[in-house]
């Protein structure tokens, strides 16, 4: 999806319709990523409304109305934006039946349901993409929380490398938080060379990466790695070993940033 969030919700509020040729809605998914520019408004937005304590008050216009009306809606959205898939048309369309089955409703709460109604309406191709485009952030998002390795660098910041197939980067920031405590962090995203960091107690912040260092101190090998490593080859079971399943819980395009592997 190569649209900028606040753009996509001020398409989603008039009657604009998306002109397809303009954003290549069409093209090759693999390199939207590259095509994508990341503002910063977008960025600290979703890095914002992943962290806990998420401030209401930041959402105005048609993603404040959105959100009230229909938490589940203004979630979906979200997450089809972060999965940078070409579902611009399908998103846009989802948002509109939402706000549209709410209107003839007389009451806040008819018109609640009514728009929880049209979220869940799966015989609705365009809600059907957007609930499918959901499901594989959410997926992906889950398995870099299990997947991700650290390493120490100089400093004692743990960094860790991946490449995701969307960008999941914002939905880690609480998790990685919480697991970390006070330790600084950062989980570098190689593929779109933005990085989310956390750095002493500092609010998480994901910026983009302008100089080689950084994603080269999260190259180097430390003894706690080794001790993985290790670890992992004294539990492993060769008569247990079921490489299909492997496969289906840790694909293997993820494999490049596992030592054990």
């Amino acid at each position: 999806m190569l649209l900028g969030l606040y753009e996509l919700f001020s398409i989603i509020n008039n009657s604009k319709q998306i002109n397809c040729e303009s954003v290549d809605l069409f093209g090759n998914t693999n390199e939207a990523c590259y095509k994508r520019k990341y503002k910063r408004e977008d960025m600290d937005f979703v890095t914002s409304y992943f962290s806990r304590g998420f401030n209401v008050s930041l959402l105005n216009g048609i993603m404040r109305d959105l959100f009230e009306l229909s938490f589940n809606a203004f979630d979906n959205i979200l997450h089809a934006w972060l999965s940078e898939l070409p579902v611009e048309r399908e998103t846009i369309a989802f948002g509109k039946k939402v706000i549209a089955a709410s209107i003839t409703a007389d009451s806040s709460e008819k018109k609640r349901v009514a728009a929880e109604k049209a979220v869940s309406d799966r015989l609705d191709s365009d809600t059907l993409a957007v609930i499918n485009t959901m499901a594989k952030v959410y997926r992906e998002t889950d398995r870099m929380m299990g997947l991700l390795r650290f390493s120490p660098n100089d400093n004692g910041e743990f960094i860790a490398r991946c490449e995701p197939d969307h960008f999941v980067l914002p939905a880690l920031s609480e998790y990685f938080t919480s697991r970390f405590g006070e330790t600084s962090w950062s989980v570098i995203d190689e593929k779109r060379r933005l990085c989310l960091r956390r750095h002493n107690r500092e609010k998480v912040k994901i910026f983009i990466l302008n100089s080689e260092d950084v994603m080269e101190s999260a190259a180097n090998n430390d003894e706690w790695e080794e001790l993985w490593k290790h670890y992992h080859n004294i539990i492993n079971n060769e008569d247990r070993n079921n490489p299909d399943l492997q496969r289906q819980l840790m694909p293997q395009r993820y494999w490049k940033y596992l030592p054990e592997k």
